[in-house]
């Protein structure tokens, strides 16, 4: 599944813990928003991983899922850069 996911921590040390977690699974697009395509076990796994980092009451997490036909209209003006979704992808 495709997707986007973007994300709003409060503090300095989750918001580090986070980025490096969703750079196990996607591409940082911009500052907080990353580009992932996982199945859905790889996507319950990383939303486990991401909500024993994050505090609900302070912090939020969206996660916007792309159908195909969504995923391939995407248009990028000015800095962006064009994701594979043929790329392979490393859990570490």
């Amino acid at each position: 599944m495709n997707m986007i996911v973007a994300y709003d921590i409060t503090d300095g040390k989750r918001l580090n813990r986070v980025a490096k977690v969703m750079l196990d699974y996607g591409v940082r697009v911009q500052k907080s928003i990353f580009e992932v395509e996982v199945s859905q076990k790889v996507f319950r796994e990383l939303k486990k991983r991401i909500e024993d980092i994050i505090v609900t009451e302070a912090d939020g997490v969206k996660y916007f899922p792309l159908c195909e036909k969504c995923a391939g209209t995407v248009e990028i003006i000015g800095q962006g850069q064009f994701t594979d979704p043929d790329r392979e992808y490393y859990v570490f």
